[in-house]
């Protein structure tokens, strides 16, 4: 019987009977030291920063078309062409909160027209802000990064008209967007009146679950909640600034809660009452906050302006994270006459913000922020 042999296999044969190499599947938000809204320079930082500028002064003064400057730190500028038309013109841009490169297009473009439709503007149309490494990303990637962008701005029904882009060492994708509003109509945040009910559009959380997110412990159906949270255009704005009751108007950001609603009691001079136990929280985030899933944004937030908020006794660590969350492409706030808030509430439920609750009041006193439970 002949002596059995082995086959001779030539390098190619065993080449391709090595298992393949398993390459890491890309992660968007690795590639930066941040995202979302939660790349927001903190308030009081950026405070020191536009320290005795023009900014610090604001311009208005010296140009009396420009109806919203930087005075009150609003959502947009608003230039006035006419009696019955006024330019709104803002920018956002930051850099990625989920890795799915074409939602995080979606979820920065949302998040910038929004910023037209909390002034109760309507966007006409939008130029695309774009840096990226473009030795880390395919350029593959980085098209469905634009065309997210683009179906947010579909979903707007106006047209990215434009843009730059640059070689940057992080991706960061946004929009300049533009709309129009009447002059009358223009709804700021520094103007609201003591009686007024605070009302919240979205859920809060988003900056929490993208904390989850990074350390692979975010759970599916709350991913889910985030994509719908931050991809919904707040829609409601011009609506809601055609209610004569309607006296203030912003979003909530990457300030948090607490920021944003500071924001409007000091323009307004008037103390900001919030109460948690009847703020919107997006599915599971409370239970994620309280594992220790907090963004650093939220710390930077609560060292900023901490100082002008008064918690309740007991309030615990992960309540006071869910208060300075960052939220990336958050819901409308709305500062609202109690007559006028059927009529807000309705508005909201029509355009699909079924989570739009009333959070607080503002009322007489020193500015600032009183949180009860």
């Amino acid at each position: 019987m002949p002596a059995m042999t082995r086959p001779v296999r030539s390098k190619s044969d065993e080449m391709l009977m090595k298992p393949p190499i398993l390459h890491p599947p890309l992660r968007l938000t690795h590639l930066s030291h941040g995202g979302g809204c939660g790349c927001k320079i903190a308030p009081a930082v950026l405070q020191q920063i536009l320290a005795d500028t023009p900014y610090s002064k604001g311009i208005a003064a010296a140009f009396p078309d420009l109806l919203v400057g930087i005075e009150s730190s609003d959502d947009a500028a608003v230039w006035r062409l006419n009696d019955r038309q006024a330019i709104v013109a803002t920018t956002d841009f930051f850099m990625p909160i989920v890795d799915d490169a074409y939602e995080f297009g979606r979820i920065a473009a949302t998040n910038a027209i929004s910023d037209v439709y909390a002034m109760g503007g309507r966007p006409l149309f939008a130029l695309a802000l774009v840096g990226m490494p473009l030795d880390k990303l395919p350029h593959e990637v980085i098209r469905r990064i634009l065309a997210g962008g683009e179906a947010a701005a579909r979903a707007a029904g106006i047209p990215i008209a434009g843009g730059h882009s640059i070689d940057a060492q992080e991706p960061i994708y946004g929009l300049v967007a533009i709309g129009v509003v009447d002059p009358a109509r223009v709804k700021k945040n520094s103007a609201g009146q003591a009686g007024d009910l605070l009302v919240l559009g979205k859920g809060l959380g988003v900056g929490i679950y993208s904390a989850a997110l990074k350390k692979d412990a975010l759970p599916a159906e709350a991913y889910a909640a985030m994509i719908a949270s931050a991809t919904q255009l707040n829609t409601p704005g011009p609506e809601l600034a055609e209610i004569d009751g309607v006296h203030a108007l912003t979003d909530v950001t990457g300030f948090g809660l607490l920021g944003h609603g500071l924001e409007i009691a000091r323009g307004s001079g008037v103390s900001a009452r919030i109460e948690f136990g009847r703020l919107p929280v997006l599915p599971q985030a409370d239970e994620l906050a309280r594992a220790g899933f907090v963004t650093g944004a939220s710390g930077r937030n609560w060292a900023s302006y901490g100082e002008g908020v008064t918690l309740f006794d007991g309030c615990a660590d992960w309540q006071r994270a869910i208060l300075t969350d960052p939220q990336t492409s958050g819901g409308l706030l709305v500062a609202c006459a109690e007559s006028a808030l059927e009529e807000v509430l309705q508005v909201f439920r029509l355009h699909g913000f079924e989570r739009a609750a009333v959070v607080g009041r503002l009322e007489a006193g020193a500015p600032g922020a009183l949180v009860t439970p």
